[in-house]
């Protein structure tokens, strides 16, 4: 459960608590390169002794503290702009080195904010984006409109609480409030000349009330009146909702130096974050590839993090490197579309869009191996998106791309952590290109698919159907490249819904396991075992199931023990409808030969005809009458 804290009934607090928030500016203004990293307790340990040292040294001493520091970078030197002084603009430190105005990125960017103050912003346009350009430009024209922007969020805020209602942040379990609080506190600390003191108490009450009823969920309230929430993901640091809560958490800390929400990330929540992702090493969400993208937002913290406090989580341990490695893996050969795993709510059809870009372009910018970095720059040149397609996501490309880059050695990657496996016979666009899922399931956004492969050679063969609904979110393992177990006493108790579904369910959280063995010119063998996907249901006793991947060729050998009452069928989910000519289906390009059992019964199903409303296209190849196993060959046609 999150910790207890007595709500922030009003932003004045006692005088040593306010000391200690003005002196921890030193540490938060201070951004130290040469930490060495040696786990999360040492670094929170080192930051606690930067706290200390600000609370013995006044604050006029900043500069002269953080010039015999090591590796201290301190503020750039300001343009003189309009009447803010150089002691008004001390802002929390921001590394921005990377900037080249001289580039194009630099030229769309300041354009779309130009428009913004002009009166004509684009869709999502955030006021963080003018607050940056200040930073950039120092022209206090872009400060005067992000708090214009930010005045009218919480004025619209204020008048729903007054009305007794829950104001916009909190919507959809407070998915938002990382955004909105980092748009509040960045202009908070970037335009705090520009502010009123009563503009800086009414932000500072509204972010303070914002995340303390992030935390305490149960106790949560707007003014006087109550209104709780479920605390969903407040405690999973894997999910989506969690990094919003974090950069909340995070970005007013840093603009308000508040000593309580210091400690709330480092004695608590940065260390759970970074043991989190310590565990799951070789990158990658257990999200699947749909939420899984959110990472993007987790990596800018970690940016945020590292130029106000010289702490480098991204480096603390290797998944936001081995991300990069997890991601062009799992990205086909064309470099058209990624891996389906899990849900896809914001476009069911895979493919690469400016939330890839953007995660990419943060673990490049973050990573300390060049490999990575190289790899990360080959992928970035290669994808259909050159460039950001939305303007709100304009200031991500203001990160270098590189140059110089160059694919992966290796023609497999087995990511471990997330149980996701990806594999192909070169790194040609003509390459044939496989997913394979056996590992942890444990997210609302992944799916019942343990055991289910993707295939790919110039165009999806073998693909889960849920790329081809209006919702993206089909989770069941009816639509994926799987075996489907089917009970007669559907009166029986399971886990998941429907309650009386003949299908058998996989469970969350469960754990299945895979060895992969590779061999030469890019094949390898898997050996898996989903039986812990169903957890003990007594519809069957054991599932494994074996892989051989060679000569653009992939054989699935499965071997099932079976209650009485329970039928197995070997399913292939493809784009095009197929035709069955004895033991040998054809869709398209694919050839699904069926090897055993001799006596396999074929039949197929038109998604679209079952559910126009959902299913858009799609066949499901169904093949029946194994009773112990199943060995099928999937291979393209000549």
């Amino acid at each position: 459960m999150p910790n207890r804290r007595p709500s922030p009934d009003a932003v004045a607090r006692p005088a040593a608590s306010r000391r200690l928030g003005r002196l921890a500016l030193l540490a938060v203004a201070v951004a130290t390169a040469g930490i060495a990293i040696a786990g999360p307790m040492t670094l929170m340990r080192e930051l606690r002794a930067r706290f200390a040292e600000a609370e013995r040294t006044p604050l006029a001493g900043v500069e002269r503290i953080a010039g015999r520091l090591p590796g201290v970078r301190t503020a750039a030197p300001h343009r003189t702009t309009g009447r803010l002084s150089a002691s008004q603009v001390l802002h929390i430190p921001m590394n921005l080195t990377y900037v080249d105005t001289a580039r194009t990125p630099y030229t769309r960017f300041r354009t779309w904010v130009d428009n913004a103050v002009n009166g004509s912003p684009g869709y999502a346009y955030e006021a963080r984006d003018s607050a940056l350009m200040f930073r950039i430009t120092r022209d206090v024209k872009y400060c005067n409109h992000a708090v214009t922007m930010v005045e009218q969020q919480v004025a619209q805020a204020e008048t729903a609480i007054a009305a007794g209602q829950r104001p916009e942040i909190a919507a959809d379990s407070y998915l938002e409030v990382g955004p909105m609080i980092a748009d509040l506190a960045m202009t908070y600390d970037t335009c705090s000349a520009r502010l009123t003191a009563g503009q800086r108490q009414r932000w500072a009450a509204y972010a303070e009330q914002a995340i303390w009823n992030v935390w305490n969920y149960q106790n949560a309230r707007w003014g006087a009146v109550s209104h709780p929430w479920s605390g969903w993901s407040v405690d999973n640091p894997g999910n989506n909702y969690h990094y919003s809560f974090i950069e909340a958490t995070m970005s007013w800390a840093l603009a308000s130096r508040s000593a309580t929400w210091m400690s709330l990330l480092q004695s608590d929540k940065l260390p759970k974050l970074e043991a989190y992702y310590r565990a799951m090493p070789t990158g990658g969400s257990l999200e699947g590839t749909g939420y899984g993208t959110a990472q993007m937002r987790l990596f800018e913290l970690y940016r945020m993090w590292k130029d106000a406090t010289g702490i480098d989580l991204a480096n603390a341990n290797p998944h936001a490197t081995n991300t990069i490695k997890w991601w062009v893996h799992g990205t086909v050969p064309t470099r058209t579309h990624f891996a389906p795993i899990g849900d896809q709510s914001r476009n069911s059809v895979p493919e690469i869009y400016d939330y890839h870009r953007r995660l990419i372009l943060e673990a490049r910018h973050l990573t300390n191996d060049a490999t990575a970095q190289r790899i990360a720059t080959w992928w970035l040149t290669g994808i259909p998106v050159q460039q950001m397609g939305q303007g709100a996501n304009f200031r991500y490309d203001l990160l270098p791309v590189g140059s110089n880059g160059a694919p992966p050695s290796e023609l497999y990657y087995n990511g471990t952590g997330t149980g996701h496996l990806f594999a192909r016979t070169g790194w040609d666009a003509n390459a044939m290109w496989m997913a394979y899922v056996a590992g942890k399931y444990n997210e609302s956004h992944a799916h019942q698919d343990q055991g289910a492969f993707t295939l790919f050679a110039n165009d999806w063969l073998a693909v889960t159907e849920n790329i081809w609904s209006r919702s993206g979110i089909q989770q069941g393992t009816e639509v994926h490249n799987m075996l489907r177990f089917e009970r007669s006493n559907t009166s029986a108790q399971q886990c998941g819904s429907p309650a009386n579904d003949r299908i058998v369910h996989q469970c969350e959280p469960s754990t299945s396991t895979m060895t992969v063995t590779p061999g030469a010119n890019g094949a390898l063998t898997v050996a898996s075992d989903l039986t812990p996907a169903y957890r003990g249901n007594p519809a069957l006793t054991r599932w494994t199931r074996n892989l051989d991947f060679a000569n653009r060729k992939l054989t699935v050998r499965d071997n099932f023990v079976l209650a009485a009452g329970t039928t197995a069928f070997f399913q292939v989910q493809v784009p095009v409808q197929p035709t069955v000519s004895g033991s040998t289906v054809t869709a398209g390009r694919l050839r699904v030969r069926v090897l055993e059992p001799a006596n396999a019964t074929i039949t197929l199903r038109n998604w679209n005809t079952t559910d126009a409303s959902e299913f858009t296209k799609g066949w499901r190849i169904d093949i029946g009458g194994g009773t112990t196993t199943y060995l099928v060959e999937l291979s393209e046609v000549p």
